[in-house]
């Protein structure tokens, strides 16, 4: 180990690099320094290589015989150690620089007013401030948040940093939303309202839906879509008695919106305390619980459009779009949730119903 530490422009000197100086221009050896000192040999080897530090003791021997303030060596290594810090935490940054560069900083300026990086160090030490990690590598760990089902490979790293830092953004936001403890029978008795906002327009149904949600314990999030996230929702309770439900705004066909919510809504009255579950196209990330996910999705389908109403449409690939008009209106639901329920299952083409089908425009920023 050297008494001299350097890491591009940052320079560590040891005091026994002040030392050996010392004991050159006393022009005698260390071992006779040793003796005047007061200590062994061996004791003054290791604190001129750099191997072990300034004790209160030696502080004091060396001020005595040297006619020096105890300070000037506890100076030394205090500073000795805080350029360590400093070396270490660019090192840190460095590791950290191709995985910071993988997030769209962008997004987190305009969502959550994250301030403008000027460097890649600002970059990094800004969202490691945000997220609360000392090392943003940290995110990628298996139990970071939810549990990965498999390691994390070099080829999706890009994936799971922004998968979770999608997450964690959702939680920081969540913070500031006011619930009430959590309560399952009256979300069930507020499904009906929920259900009948599917033919209002977003700026009609939001802000009655995020009261709705906190009545029950529920902090509602809807985020922008993070690019190379793969994440469209997520359930994660943060007590026995509040739960965030956070999901993205990307491509809101009025269909996939509603079918996501009730999706969500099913996985937070499964209650599973301890199990996150994510919505997500990225492998790893995945719920590996594939009967809640059936229960869930079956959930979604079936309140939306229940079973007996749907058989008495007897849908075919020659439904007509005023067919499917006529069946919502009766059903009480957004004509293009029928088309993309058919569409789904393959009964009509992909092409098919596109003016029956509404795209929710929802624009959010600096939301924290």
């Amino acid at each position: 180990m050297s008494n001299i530490n350097e890491y591009k422009d940052i320079v560590a000197f040891h005091p026994g690099y002040y030392i050996a100086d010392i004991i050159e221009d006393m022009e005698i050896s260390q071992a006779e320094f040793a003796t005047r000192m007061g200590t062994s040999t061996k004791t003054l080897s290791q604190l001129i290589n750099g191997k072990s530090n300034i004790s209160n003791d030696l502080a004091k021997k060396l001020s005595v015989m040297l006619g020096t303030s105890i300070e000037v060596w506890l100076n030394l290594q205090n500073t000795y150690d805080q350029k360590l810090i400093e070396i270490q935490k660019a090192k840190d940054i460095d590791s950290q620089a191709e995985l910071a560069k993988e997030i769209d900083y962008k997004y987190f300026v305009d969502v959550v007013g994250l301030e403008t990086a000027k460097s890649i160090n600002d970059k990094v030490n800004n969202l490691c401030k945000f997220f609360m990690v000392s090392n943003l590598r940290i995110m990628l760990q298996q139990d970071f948040l939810v549990n990965f089902r498999t390691s994390v490979s070099c080829n999706n790293e890009k994936n799971i940093i922004n998968s979770r830092a999608w997450i964690q953004t959702a939680m920081n936001i969540s913070k500031n939303i006011d619930t009430k403890p959590y309560n399952a029978a009256m979300l069930k008795e507020y499904l009906p309202e929920l259900r009948s906002m599917t033919v209002k327009k977003p700026e009609e149904f939001l802000p009655r839906m995020r009261e709705i949600f906190a009545d029950c314990g529920i902090a509602f999030v809807l985020l922008p879509h993070l690019k190379n996230s793969g994440v469209n929702g997520a359930v994660k309770w943060v007590t026995e008695d509040r739960v965030v439900l956070a999901m993205n705004n990307r491509g809101l066909d009025a269909d996939k919106f509603w079918f996501s919510l009730f999706h969500e809504i099913k996985h937070v009255l499964q209650q599973k305390i301890k199990t996150v579950f994510i919505s997500s196209t990225v492998e790893e990330m995945k719920d590996y619980n594939n009967n809640l996910e059936i229960e869930a999705d079956r959930f979604a389908m079936d309140y939306l459009i229940p079973p007996e109403e749907y058989k008495k449409l007897e849908p075919t690939r020659y439904t007509s779009d005023n067919e499917i008009k006529e069946f919502a209106k009766k059903i009480g639901i957004h004509p293009g949730i029928v088309a993309g329920r058919l569409q789904h299952e393959g009964i009509i083409a992909q092409n098919r119903c596109s003016k029956l089908k509404e795209k929710y425009v929802i624009k959010i920023q600096h939301i924290a």
